[in-house]
C-alpha cells in the first residue's frame, strides 16, 4: 500500500506544471490605449495581426482582465500590484507634475532583480519624469523611451538634454527650453534626452531593436524586459514599411506593426532557444481610445467594461497549456505578486492588492483567486465594485477624457425624471454590454456591493501611501 500510495503521490506531482529550479525569462508588451476588440483573438477582423493570433493558439487569453480608465493609474497598478489609490498616483500625470512614484514603494521590476534579474525598461514610463521618479531609480538597470504620453510637451525647466543630445526639426536646446509644443516629446536614455522632439513614427520599432539587443545581450538570464509601447496613443504613428499598408487607416496601420514586434521579439527567443524558459505577457493600460472597446459597454476614460476590460494575452510552453481561456477575474494589479510566486521572490513588505494568479496560468478552470474587483476614478475614488457576475456603479461614469461628453452627461443627469443619478447594477453574465440596469429589481445585491466597496475604500483611505514628491 505504502508503494502505491508514492506511486499515486509521484504521478500527481508529474501532472502539475512545475516551475523550474532556474527562474523564467520574463517579457512583459503593455500597450497604450489599445481597446479589447482591436485584435485578432478577441475578435477583430479588419486588422491583421498573425503574430497576435499565434500567441493566443500557443498560449492562454484571459476575458476579464482589467486595467484602469487611464493612464498613470494604470501604470501605477502594474508596477506595485495595488490600486492607484493606495499609492496615491491619479489618472495622468503631466510634464509640470511634482509627484511620482514613491522611492518607497517596490515595483515588479525590484522584485525581480531581488532574484538576479537583469531589467530593462523600454518605452512610455509615465509614472513621473523627474529624476526621482524615473525607471533606473526604481529597479530598471537600463531605460530607453518617452517619460509620458506622446500628445504632451516637454518640461522646459527640468529636461537633462545629453551633451550629444539628436536635435529634430530645426530644435536647439535654446528652443526647447523657450516654449512647450504639444505633440513634441523628448526621448531618453537614462535620465537624459537623446532625441528632441523623438521621431514618433520609428519609436515601434526603435523601441523593438532595443527589445532584441537586450535580450540577446542577457540570454544567459534571467532577465525582464518591460515594453510599454507609446502606440496606439495618439498621435497615431507608424514607421514607412507599415504606413498606409493595413485596411483600417493609421490605427490598423500601428496595430499590425505592434503585431510585428511581437512577432520579431518571438522569433528572438526561438532563435536563442529562450522560448521555453520565456513567460510573455501582452496586455494594455486602458480601454480604446480611437479604436474598437466591442463587446463591451464605454471606451478610455470610464468605467465601463469598455474603458477597462483588456486584451490579455499569455504565453509560456509547457507550463500555460496552449490554446485556452479563462474566464476568472484578474487584472495588472496582479501581474507582480504573481511574477514574484514564479520567481521565489518574497513580495513588499507592505500592503498587494494583487493575488498571484499563477494557478489560473496553469489550469483556466481553477478556483477563483479573487472575486471582487475595485474601479477607481482618476480622482482616485471607488466608482464601482465587481463580485462575481454582478457590478455596482455608485455613480454614473463620464468620459475621463473628453470634457465636451462630461458637460453633456452631466446635463443630462440634471434632467433627474430621465436620467436618474442612483446606482446601477449589472449581472455580466446575463449582460456583459451592460445595457439593463437591474439595481431596482436587486436591491439586496445592491445594499451588498455597496457596503462592501465602502468597507474596502475606507481600509484603503486609512492606509494610503503617498506619492514622491519634488519642488
Amino acid at each position: 500500500m505504502r508503494r502505491l500510495a508514492l506511486l499515486l503521490v509521484a504521478l500527481f506531482i508529474a501532472s502539475v506544471p512545475q516551475l523550474e529550479a532556474a527562474s523564467p525569462n520574463v517579457v512583459l508588451i503593455f500597450v497604450d490605449d489599445m481597446g479589447y476588440g482591436d485584435i485578432g483573438p478577441f475578435g477583430n477582423t479588419k486588422v491583421r495581426t498573425p503574430n497576435l493570433d499565434q500567441f493566443a493558439k500557443e498560449g492562454m487569453k484571459f476575458t476579464s482582465f482589467y486595467a484602469t480608465p487611464v493612464c498613470s493609474m494604470s501604470r501605477a497598478c502594474l508596477m506595485t500590484g495595488c490600486y492607484n489609490a493606495r499609492v496615491s498616483i491619479p489618472g495622468v500625470l503631466f510634464p509640470g507634475s511634482k509627484i511620482g512614484i514613491n522611492a518607497e514603494e517596490t515595483t515588479v521590476a525590484e522584485v525581480l532583480r531581488s532574484r538576479g534579474y537583469s531589467t530593462i525598461c523600454i518605452g512610455k514610463w509615465h509614472l513621473g519624469h523627474r529624476e526621482p521618479f524615473l525607471p533606473t531609480r526604481h529597479g530598471f538597470d537600463t531605460y530607453f523611451g518617452i517619460p509620458y504620453s506622446n500628445d504632451m510637451t516637454i518640461d522646459t525647466q527640468h529636461a537633462r538634454f545629453a551633451k550629444d543630445c539628436v536635435f529634430r526639426e530645426g530644435m536647439t536646446e535654446d528652443k526647447a527650453r523657450a516654449e512647450a509644443i504639444k505633440h513634441t516629446v523628448p526621448l531618453m536614455r537614462g535620465d537624459e534626452v537623446v532625441e528632441y522632439p523623438a521621431d514618433q513614427d520609428t519609436l515601434t520599432q526603435r523601441y523593438t531593436a532595443e527589445t532584441v539587443k537586450f535580450i540577446r545581450e542577457h540570454s544567459a538570464g534571467p532577465f525582464f524586459v518591460y515594453l510599454p509601447h507609446t502606440m496606439v496613443h495618439v498621435p497615431l504613428a507608424a514607421s514607412a514599411e507599415f504606413r498606409g499598408k493595413s485596411n483600417a487607416g493609421l490605427l490598423g496601420d500601428a496595430i499590425e506593426e505592434l503585431d510585428w514586434s511581437v512577432g520579431r521579439i518571438m522569433q528572438t527567443l526561438k532563435e536563442l532557444q529562450l522560448d521555453e524558459n520565456t513567460l510573455v505577457i501582452f496586455t494594455s493600460d486602458n480601454g480604446a481610445a480611437s479604436g474598437s472597446a466591442a463587446p463591451w459597454r464605454g471606451k478610455k476614460g470610464t468605467n465601463y467594461e469598455g474603458g477597462v476590460r483588456e486584451p490579455c494575452l499569455m504565453r509560456w510552453p509547457g507550463k500555460i497549456p496552449a490554446g485556452t481561456t479563462c474566464h476568472r477575474i484578474a487584472g495588472n494589479i496582479d501581474v507582480l505578486p504573481t511574477l514574484a510566486k514564479i520567481a521565489g521572490a518574497p513580495l513588499p513588505d507592505r500592503t498587494v492588492d494583487g493575488r498571484d494568479i499563477s494557478s489560473l496560468m496553469f489550469d483556466p478552470q481553477a478556483a477563483p483567486v479573487r472575486d471582487v474587483h475595485l474601479y477607481f476614478t482618476a480622482a482616485e475614488k471607488v466608482q464601482a465594485i465587481r463580485m462575481g457576475d454582478w457590478k455596482l456603479l455608485l455613480t454614473p461614469p463620464a468620459n475621463a477624457g473628453n470634457k465636451k461628453a462630461q458637460a453633456k452627461q452631466a446635463k443630462a443627469r440634471a434632467n433627474k425624471a430621465n436620467n436618474p443619478t442612483g446606482p446601477e447594477l449589472y449581472n455580466l453574465a446575463d449582460d456583459p454590454a451592460e445595457t439593463k440596469n437591474v439595481a431596482a429589481e436587486h436591491a439586496d445585491v445592491v445594499a451588498k456591493l455597496r457596503q462592501e466597496a465602502e468597507q474596502r475604500e475606507a481600509e484603503i483611505l486609512k492606509n494610503k501611501r503617498p506619492p514622491g514628491r519634488v519642488e
